[in-house]
């Protein structure tokens, strides 16, 4: 079969598939295209989760008469000046965009330029150009895209539903507002509720409108720069969490990305910090010169590519770390409310089987003993019932009123005996302490402690944990780590390349603890590893290094198996559920919390404690 050219509407079409993948994806062309063009307000209407239409209004520039024409053409920009393609400095760049819309959908153009009196319209329709036309409208452009791929059936079929496909578009609307905080976004549509982002002077109102409120509250900002590269925004404490990647934004010279580099990097910079199965909230920015970095390697500009891709992860990874670092102990403001969320629902709840009004916490309407004068109200009179007499005899008091921290039924430190003595000059001066001072332990796992305005619940063995576990990674900070010989050097077989690169990394590796040589053409003896590993197995061992370095060029195995054992280690090595505290030792923990990075969780990504606050408690008991 002999070869030929393509007609241009196929090759438009064709072009379309790699541009143009859903109503999302139509949407973020046309909003970039909006801001490029200097709009300060865009906004966005869908019907049909984009399917039926996607209109797009901005304020910006707008074009003239011939520019309109030629922008519905291929590979016709005005962001290439001086056809230089490594220094890109605006969102779009291909000129493919509304050629790719106008081939599988009907489109139309409406532009005024703001040195022109009157705007022009055209049409294409499924890759037809209609001729211009003057329209009446306001300086800037509106664009309208009707039965998106009703030129390629095929296409169509592979689309969502509605709803999901409107929830693509909000998700790409979110991250496109966010990296913009200065500009007006506005999205509606009789399928949606409207939202309308305010332009913001500053990045942290924008993220709670996007994020929402709460983020704010436990956000902590990060700013980091080296060689040219700055890295700013906010990030959350890691207990504040979710369960996937979708409240993650970061954002490279003003263009949201989805980057497989920068999400292993976050991942990296919490690993110590949150679970494997939950992920980081944050918004971070990324500057960097034009020069550095590609973003011609996605046909839909979704990923880029940097020049020192590991000057990029190791500043991220750095700068995350330090952030969290110096608010270590901190826990996110989420726990408390949803702890007096549970505590509500549990007071709401009946108690008994029969009727009637609903009794907090297992009320039941007996007399207490050394109450005179007390009848207990049925449940028709109660709001009527006469006060009750309170006469307390002293001999009668309960143990539980005695002065101190006297506990009844269960002590909390010593048996039968209060569990601390009551110091006035010792108490104030602690409650000013971020954690406050001990107050109690109940079920011999937690510590409540009092604030100056509130109170703090402590995981005793979470929080000791993570101390331990920092305590070990300082230890695993020094220059070299101990090294245990093997009796007899384990030899493993590998192929010749493995054999080439451990050899060449052989003194990287022995910082980290593992000795190995070559030992003939296609094999490694092994003959120290890692004190802190135990008895392992060699030979796998250095296989996944091998693989790790055949695929990454660096041997990260080796350390990460070294943090797993200082995390088992500090489980075991740290204060057991069940233990009985002191008060100085319950004292003595919360101050090394207040001092240790990274306290706010445990190595797990738990949280440590939950602070609540007093106003929050008098509104539990009805005061305020």
């Amino acid at each position: 079969m002999a070869v030929r050219a393509l007609p241009e509407h196929i090759v438009n079409r064709i072009a379309a598939g790699e541009v143009i993948e859903r109503p999302a994806s139509v949407v973020k062309e046309l909003v970039e295209n909006a801001i490029d063009a200097g709009a300060r307000a865009v906004e966005v209407v869908t019907s049909a989760g984009g399917k039926s239409l996607i209109r797009v209004t901005d304020d910006g520039e707008g074009m003239c008469r011939d520019d309109l024409v030629a922008a519905v053409d291929r590979h016709c920009t005005s962001k290439l000046p001086d056809d230089d393609l490594a220094h890109i400095t605006s969102l779009g760049f291909r000129g493919e965009a509304l050629a790719s819309i106008g081939s599988v959908a009907r489109l139309s153009l409406e532009s005024r330029h703001k040195s022109e009196e009157h705007g022009w319209s055209i049409l294409v329709d499924g890759g037809r150009k209609a001729e211009p036309v003057p329209a009446a409208r306001a300086a800037g452009t509106q664009v309208e895209v009707r039965e998106l791929f009703f030129a390629t059936p095929a296409r169509l079929k592979f689309l969502r539903s509605d709803r999901a496909e409107t929830s693509a578009v909000t998700d790409q609307l979110r991250r496109i507002a966010l990296a913009h905080p200065d500009i007006r976004f506005t999205f509606a549509g009789g399928d949606r509720k409207t939202l309308d982002w305010a332009p913001r002077k500053s990045l942290l109102p924008r993220l709670g409108d996007i994020l929402g409120e709460e983020f704010a509250d436990n956000a902590v900002p990060v700013a980091a720069e080296k060689e040219g590269v700055r890295l700013s925004g906010f990030i959350a404490l890691p207990t504040y969490n979710r369960a996937n990647s979708l409240s993650q934004f970061v954002v490279v010279n003003g263009r949201s990305l989805r980057d497989r580099l920068l999400a292993g990097a976050i991942r990296a910079a919490y690993a110590d910090v949150l679970a494997r199965d939950r992920h980081a909230v944050l918004a971070l920015f990324l500057e960097l010169s034009p020069e550095d970095l590609d973003v011609n390697v996605h046909p839909a500009k979704a990923e880029v590519r940097f020049r020192d891709s590991g000057l990029v992860r190791g500043l991220i990874i750095r700068a995350v770390r330090e952030a969290l670092a110096e608010h270590g102990f901190r826990a996110a403001s989420t726990g408390g409310v949803e702890t007096l969320e549970a505590l509500r629902r549990s007071a709401a709840r009946p108690q008994g089987g029969g009727g009637g009004a609903q009794r907090p916490f297992g009320y039941a309407p007996t007399a207490p003993s050394g109450w005179q004068g007390w009848a207990a109200p049925d449940a028709k009179g109660e709001a009527e019932a006469a006060s009750p007499t309170f006469a307390m005899h002293e001999a009668e008091q309960p143990a539980t009123f005695a002065s101190g921290f006297g506990e009844g039924t269960q002590a909390a430190f010593v048996d039968d005996r209060p569990s601390a003595e009551f110091r006035q000059a010792e108490t104030a001066e602690a409650v000013s302490y971020p954690l406050g001072a001990a107050r109690a332990q109940i079920h011999e796992n937690y510590i409540v402690t009092q604030t100056e305005d509130g109170l703090v619940i402590v995981d005793q063995h979470a929080a000791h944990e993570r101390i331990v576990y920092e305590r070990l990674k300082e230890a695993l900070g020094g220059r070299q780590i101990p090294r245990q010989m093997l009796l007899i050097p384990e030899i493993v077989d590998l192929p010749h390349e493995d054999v080439e690169r451990l050899a060449t990394r052989a003194d990287e590796l022995a910082e980290l603890g593992l000795v190995v040589e070559p030992f003939g053409a296609g094999a490694i003896s092994v003959t120290e590893t890692p004190a802190l590993l135990g008895e392992v197995d060699a030979a796998s061992l250095v296989r996944d290094i091998a693989d790790d370095l055949a695929e990454f060029d660096a041997s990260t195995r080796l350390r990460e198996k070294l943090d797993h054992v200082a995390a088992t280690m500090a489980c075991h090595g740290s204060v057991r559920s069940g233990r009985r505290m002191k008060p100085d030792e319950m004292n003595a923990l919360l101050r090394q919390m207040e001092k240790t990075p990274n306290s706010g969780q445990c190595n797990h990504g738990r949280p440590t404690y939950v602070a609540l606050k007093l106003s929050d408690i008098e509104r539990l008991f009805g005061r305020r």
